[in-house]
């Protein structure tokens, strides 16, 4: 069973090697995940929602498509976004930077200050996917959501699925 519908999964299902399950309710305990569309104008609007969230004593998860700025595209990326919230936008709150970049070490260590709670907001790429379980994290705010896959926009909210009146939030 996997947890995403790769292509040799997908054929071996349609052919028939691979029975199908299906799973319709959630784990017990488990609520559901609300999911919000923001778009650039609404930007203050999320920020003052993940003030409220770290307020409450959470903490949230901001998500970038891109390591670095790309004179390609025009996309945000988490070195300047955790720039410019750690500086500018949140100066009152523990803010880290975690991409696939860093060194391993430098990968645990970012991440072990998130999950002790030492960390207040995450700015990071999809490096987080891997599964860390974070039960106190409130909020993941998706950045440029539509530059990502379906299945790594999936995993990225079950990244949430531990807490009640989670938001996964796409700018």
């Amino acid at each position: 069973m996997t947890a995403t519908p790769i292509p040799r999964s997908l054929a071996m299902t349609v052919y028939g090697d691979l029975d199908v399950s299906v799973i319709d309710e959630l784990p017990p305990g488990r609520t559901p995940i609300k999911t919000v569309v923001a778009g650039e104008d609404q930007r203050n609007g999320v920020y003052k929602g993940i003030a409220r969230e770290v307020k409450l004593g959470r903490q949230i998860y901001i998500v970038c498509p891109l390591i670095e700025e790309s004179a390609k595209m025009d996309l945000k990326a988490a070195t300047i976004m955790y720039e410019e919230l750690r500086d500018r936008i949140f100066p009152e709150f523990r803010v880290g930077l975690l991409h696939g970049k860093m060194k391993s070490a430098d990968k645990e260590a970012i991440m072990q200050q998130f999950v002790s709670g030492e960390l207040n907001i995450l700015v990071s790429t999809t490096v987080i996917e891997v599964g860390v379980d974070v039960p106190n994290a409130s909020l993941m705010v998706i950045e440029h959501a539509e530059r990502f896959g379906l299945s790594q926009l999936h995993q990225l909210r079950a990244e949430l699925a531990a807490v009640p009146n989670k938001v996964s939030a796409c700018c």
